[in-house]
């Protein structure tokens, strides 16, 4: 199974997906950690990512949500992915379904919950 936790910045994603995954024995990715080298400069000096930059950054876990599901992997992906677009490009033929928060997790997949 897959679950993507979805936020705005400082919600706590990263907190309570690591701590999730830990109990559970799941592998936790933070989607922080993916960015190329020019995003997180960009970030640091505050300037703002833009579609231009963050695209190849969810390509990235894409194929990393691709390559777990493809090994039969329970994992936790805690990811800002604020745009419909961003999604989009995360879960492209993973059957996520989407939810609230409060609602519990069906047969699918992947499941994606934001606040």
């Amino acid at each position: 199974m897959i679950l993507i936790l979805m936020g705005v910045s400082g919600s706590g994603k990263t907190a309570v997906g690591s701590c999730l995954a830990n109990k559970l024995g799941w592998k936790f990715y933070d989607a922080d950690d993916y960015h190329p080298k020019e995003n997180k400069e960009k970030m640091v000096n505050g300037i703002p990512l833009d579609d231009e930059d963050r695209i190849p950054w969810l390509c990235t876990l894409h194929e990393i949500l691709m390559r777990e599901i493809s090994f039969g992997e329970n994992m936790i992906l805690a990811c800002s992915s604020l745009k419909r677009m961003y999604r989009r490009i995360l879960t492209e033929s993973l059957q996520c379904e989407s939810r609230p928060s409060e609602d519990y997790p069906t047969q699918s997949p992947c499941h994606i919950y934001h606040g």
